[in-house]
């Protein structure tokens, strides 16, 4: 009798802790085949002309995919890498190593889930079979005490019943040995340069620097605790205090380097069980709300009028406004100084997010989904559920809008900053109008 082989095709689940399709391949098959396959439509360049993936987040995925590797050598096996359209080449490694089954982690965005489709109708017509699981949230469809389409698209309500009616699944094991077929050629790691990117500068005044993998995340995910006492911990609850205080997790959370039930345990067991409590929590629960968001409202996230009757007013100008926006210009200090750190490190924490996207959005009048396309580009933790949920929730066309208090409590021109990156704006301003 034949072995039974099952090509495992990663995604955005790069690790091998709580994924539960590595183990259910291990469980299943006599080998496995894990793929990774660097698909050219995330690195297109767009009207920009740029590239709809920035080189801080490309630089993260290629540590993330070496390090993917080094995990699976440890457990015996290997990761086969390839660059091109993944509908072309699964269906050409299933034939090669005589695949049984492909798994894969479902994804949400309308171009993930259509790339999807190419993948499945290419192995139907091989006769084979591509198995969906869902891993990405905290909280399993399955366990929601509503269908999809009943979703309250109030946060607020989703949460009530979500933390009063579900229970979160407990981790998967990690494989204990992974077997994999005589592999002729695992394919090289690109470079930048292979994807069409230069490698990107590390700017001096960061007080971060990101780097990609399984076991940077759960190192991250330590030194979070390490640093967060009761006291750090109820101070990040604080608006004002929040750029000093977030997680910073959500890098490795938008890859897959780090589940959210791994992060949720944690709390749980440092936090002895009163895991409510803490800011982490509200962080997972909107990032599984937007998901499930996505999967009820679909490609209506992408448009100006969101799920709403009509898009929010906008300005005449807005491609000079939206460049001044963009360069860090506007004439206001704690705006531009984000920006300024946003273009030159890849990160800006959520606080800082919600004030820019609100300030372009009703200050500016800029049409909202052009912001969300540039986020698209910068944010090294780029994830489309929570990037296009988050702006329609700042425009007013996503869930109810009372609930959007955009987390500021002045107006945002008499916000000070003490950002390093402020000093790029003092250069073009004279110092005596910062407040």
């Amino acid at each position: 009798m034949s072995e039974r082989i099952i090509l495992v095709w990663f995604r955005n689940d790069l690790r091998v802790h709580d994924n539960e399709i590595l183990l259910e391949a291990t469980r299943k098959a006599d080998k496995i085949l894990p793929v990774y396959c660097f698909d050219p439509q995330y690195f297109k360049i767009v009207e920009t002309g740029k590239s709809t993936t920035g080189n801080f987040r490309a630089r993260f995925l290629l540590q993330s995919i070496a390090n993917l590797r080094d995990n699976l050598r440890k457990l015996g096996g290997e990761l086969i890498i390839r660059t091109g359209n993944p509908a072309e080449i699964i269906p050409q490694l299933t034939a090669e190593y005589q695949v049984n089954e492909v798994y894969h982690h479902r994804e949400v965005a309308s171009q993930e889930t259509a790339m999807s489709e190419e993948v499945e109708a290419a192995l139907w017509k091989q006769k084979l079979n591509l198995k969906h699981f869902i891993g990405h949230t905290l909280y399993h469809k399955e366990d929601l005490p509503f269908p999809i389409k009943d979703i309250p698209d109030s946060f607020s309500v989703f949460k009530k019943k979500v933390e009063r009616d579900s229970s979160v699944r407990p981790e998967t094991d990690t494989p204990e040995q992974i077997l994999t077929p005589a592999i002729t050629d695992a394919g090289e790691l690109p470079t930048l340069t292979d994807l069409g990117l230069d490698e990107p500068v590390d700017d001096p005044r960061a007080t971060i620097k990101f780097t990609g993998g399984e076991c940077a995340g759960i190192a991250a995910l330590e030194e979070y605790f390490t640093n967060n006492t009761p006291v750090k911990a109820k101070a990040a609850r604080n608006p004002q205090t929040a750029a000093d205080n977030t997680s910073r997790l959500s890098p490795w959370l938008a890859f897959g380097c780090l589940s959210p039930r791994r992060v949720y345990f944690e709390v749980a067991r440092h936090e002895q069980g009163h895991s409510n409590n803490n800011p982490l929590i509200p962080e997972l629960l909107w990032r599984d709300y937007f998901r499930f968001m996505f999967k009820k409202h679909g490609k209506k996230f992408f448009n100006p009028e969101g799920f709403k009757s009509e898009a929010p007013e906008t300005a005449a100008n807005q491609d000079a406004l939206f460049e001044q926006w963009c360069a860090g210009n506007t004439g206001v200090p704690y705006v531009d100084a984000a920006m300024h750190q946003l273009n030159a490190t890849g990160y800006i924490n959520n606080y800082a997010r919600q004030i820019v996207a609100g300030y372009l959005v009703r200050d500016l009048k800029v049409n909202w989904t052009r912001g969300a396309l540039y986020f698209e580009e910068k944010l090294i933790d780029y994830s489309p559920a929570s990037n296009w949920g988050n702006w329609a929730f700042v425009a007013g066309v996503g869930n109810d809008p009372r609930e959007n208090k955009n987390f500021i409590h002045r107006q945002v021109s008499q916000l000070e900053t003490k950002s390093p990156f402020i000093d790029t704006w003092l250069s073009a301003h004279e110092a005596e109008q910062v407040v």
